[in-house]
């Protein structure tokens, strides 16, 4: 047999195990699949099939390793394990493959494996004569549920008498990691007290075949969603070299695939908790849209997302998931920057400074004092002003009246109105005479724009349909050119913190069709102001709405003290419906996060300080604090620097350095993770600050929303964390961590 068109591919599950192995069996591996690929027969690769087995073959890696391969057709063979050759020979019948006829996937387990590191360990030991008798046996964990229920659940059949012997937490863990994947998030959710029909529609029915499924038939179960694996040179390389194998470029979870392969009919959106892949998914998604251009030099597709960190980070990542090949035909852009390049564009002479939102604060604070106004807050006007004014692009004080104020909270009569608008007016002229603007009116104007050029073009369109397909050159000419929509697809990241403005904007850049937008997102993690109800602005997703639900960073320790912070608040969906986070879970286990109740501020420093030089051998760069003002993350970095630990604080364009400890406050880590994560500072009056909570009597609406706000940024926060959480704070501690408090009290300090 000729290798040159042999399909060579890598089991999930196996690169999870080559990542154990020393760095030249890498590389060897790398060799052989090239080898294998070329001539499978050849003599030095020793393939062969094992004794017992119809499809199960042994080859050769190097002297020492082994690769266990599936053979699924004349040419297409799929790596499963790779072994010290020691291993291979022995137990040859606990060696189990099969298609999962829930998912139609291919799942393979070393039954060997799973009873020395899994039930072995926790076997009781045979007492001595002197002893006292062993305590009664514990409670199988699963007793409850049927081999049938099991089965039907998705859990491999070969695993089912295993799962039966499980009594511990421990060994449950022990054999996810052995499990095939939806057995483990099987096993683990209804370890976690969830209801079988609920299991059933959050964790199984997602990776379900959507057609009757042939058990025999491993060929086409490989080209199934649910056998995550990779077959190109480049991506093995990146699941051989990358870090943690470059999982995130190579292997989707199934639900994940489906989503980035679905042909939408229109607007869609992902949404899902911290770490369930929302920014890969938009990754993929990008790549996968760009793969169906026609040829071309042009960049149809736009990726965006809300700030330039972001926007910077997602660059890096596409770059390595595509190289410059793919960059090439994507814009790249946070919604700021582009709408500003759409201002200047049609205005170049617009050249204002431009001023943040507490700067723009400060300037109503300012015009009161002017005016001797005491009667409003700064901030509440600010807010009517960007979300209903601008928001609602009302250009008169009769429209203003009009104006629907959902959300806004604080109910205002027919004279209060007039007297904001006059206000807004006079804080419009004030920013004109000192010759700025401010980022919602830049969002604004920009929407204007591109809905005018968006009307421009629909009216072509309909001239040239009018006239039997041909084109009118006077009105295409004197409408500025050959006009088009700006993109032809695009990819919106972080969704819930983009303002209306900017949705506006985004609908008219391109054409209401197929596949048109994209966009992920979780309004758990919303960490500014922008409530929007996409349906109103013209971005229809209703049955076009999926969700993500298995977390890949968050340790499940970690994630139930996360959740215990969000509380009882309703979180919206972006199109005027509740969103939750059932059903949101980890197949990742770790410590339980550690909280620490210190003195004062200096003490909670000096504390941190302290736990990091503990950390020993912990890379700086991966670990992380954040606190609730830059003050707070200034004089963190000095103790550190005190103590000789290298600091870089995280500013609008990232960490202000290579290496050292990354801190700044919780609004700088959104979309960021680490192995260790400290969250400092978590007192009453600081989260929520203490002007939060004055509000609970004054405008309770505001209250809720406020607090609200705050919860989601501890809950970016502590999400952040791969390994680890500690939680620091002096006086009071927060009220968001009450309930934490009652299940895992404070260590000593």
């Amino acid at each position: 047999m000729t290798g040159k068109n042999v399909t060579l591919r890598l089991l999930d599950k196996a690169d999870r195990e080559i990542l154990k192995l020393p760095r030249p069996v890498k590389g060897a591996i790398y060799d052989f699949q090239h080898k294998f690929k070329t001539n499978p027969d050849s003599a030095g690769l020793r393939l062969k099939r094992l004794q017992g087995h119809d499809k199960l073959h042994s080859a050769r890696v190097n002297d020492e390793y082994r690769a266990l391969l599936l053979r699924l057709a004349d040419d297409d063979w799929l790596i499963v394990s790779v072994k010290h050759r020691k291993d291979v020979y022995t137990h040859l019948d606990r060696l189990t493959y099969s298609v999962n006829r829930v998912t139609g996937g291919i799942e393979y387990v070393d039954l060997q494996v799973v009873q020395e590191e899994v039930l072995a360990p926790a076997a009781p030991r045979p007492a001595a004569p002197a002893e006292p008798a062993e305590p009664a046996a514990r409670q199988p964990l699963f007793a409850n549920w049927s081999e049938q229920q099991l089965t039907d659940l998705g859990v491999a059949p070969s695993l089912v008498p295993v799962v039966a012997a499980l009594t511990t937490e421990d060994q449950l863990l022990g054999l996810v990691e052995y499990a095939p994947q939806l057995t483990g998030e099987v096993l683990l959710a209804l370890y976690d007290g969830k209801e079988y029909d609920d299991v059933l529609e959050q964790v199984t029915a997602p990776v379900a075949a959507p057609d009757p499924v042939d058990p025999e038939d491993f060929r086409a179960a490989v080209e199934r969603p649910a056998t995550i694996v990779t077959t190109t040179d480049d991506a093995l390389r990146e699941a051989l070299e990358g870090e943690d194998f470059g999982r995130w470029k190579v292997f989707l979870h199934p639900t994940q695939a489906k989503l980035v392969t679905r042909d939408y009919s229109g607007p869609a959106r992902v949404g899902g908790g911290p770490g369930t892949g929302k920014t890969i998914v938009a990754l993929h998604r990008v790549k996968h849209l760009v793969e169906r251009l026609p040829a071309g030099r042009t960049k149809p597709v736009l990726l965006t997302t809300y700030n330039k960190n972001l926007a910077a980070d997602l660059r890096s990542r596409l770059l390595a998931l595509g190289g410059e090949t793919l960059l090439s035909r994507v814009e790249i852009s946070h919604v700021d920057q582009l709408a500003l390049r759409t201002v200047r564009e049609a205005e170049p002479g617009n050249r204002k400074r431009i001023v943040d939102e507490a700067q723009a604060v400060r300037e109503w604070r300012s015009l009161l004092d002017e005016l001797g106004e005491d009667g409003w807050d700064a901030e509440f006007l600010h807010d009517e002003w960007t979300q209903v004014i601008l928001g609602q692009a009302v250009t008169s004080r009769t429209d203003y009246f009009r104006a629907r104020r959902a959300g806004r909270g604080r109910t205002v009569s027919r004279a209060e109105r007039a007297e904001i608008w006059q206000l807004a007016e006079r804080f419009t002229q004030r920013l004109d005479r000192i010759g700025v603007q401010t980022w919602d009116q830049i969002a604004e104007r920009a929407a204007q724009l591109e809905a005018a050029r968006a009307r421009r073009i629909q009216d072509i369109d309909r001239r040239r349909e009018e006239a039997g397909g041909l084109e009118n050159v006077h009105v295409a000419d004197g409408s500025g050119g050959w006009l088009r929509y700006r993109y032809r697809h695009i990819v919106v990241d972080e969704a819930q913190d983009l303002r209306p403005a900017h949705w506006k904007m985004l609908r008219a850049m391109t054409t209401p069709d197929r596949n048109d937008l994209f966009l992920v997102g979780d309004t758990h993690q919303r960490i500014y102001k922008n409530q929007v109800t996409l349906g109103s602005l013209g971005i229809n997703i209703r049955g076009r709405s999926s969700k993500l639900s298995l977390s890949y960073r968050t340790t499940r320790q970690i994630l139930r003290s996360a959740l215990n912070v969000l509380g009882e608040e309703k979180y919206d969906d972006l199109d005027g419906s509740a969103e939750t986070l059932a059903g949101y879970r980890s197949v990742l286990s770790g410590a339980v996060p550690d909280l620490h109740r210190l003195a004062d501020w200096a003490d909670e420093r000096e504390a941190i300080a302290a736990l990091i030089e503990s950390w020993g051998e912990v890379p700086h760069e991966q670990i992380a604090i954040a606190v609730p003002t830059n003050d707070m993350a200034r004089e963190v970095a000095y103790t550190l620097r005190e103590h000789g630990i290298m600091a870089l604080e995280i500013g609008p364009d990232g960490p202000l350095g290579d290496s050292g400890v990354h801190i700044g406050t919780m609004f700088r880590f959104k979309g960021l993770e680490y192995q260790r994560m400290i969250i400092a500072g978590v007192t009453d009056g600081l989260v929520p600050r203490a002007g939060v909570q004055q509000r609970r009597t004054t405008d309770p609406a505001r209250h809720r929303t406020e607090m609200q706000r705050a919860r989601s940024l501890l809950f970016v926060a502590a999400t952040r964390a791969r390994d680890s959480l500690d939680v620091f704070w002096h006086g009071e501690p927060s009220p968001f961590l009450k309930e934490l408090i009652k299940v895992r009290p404070p260590v000593a300090a």
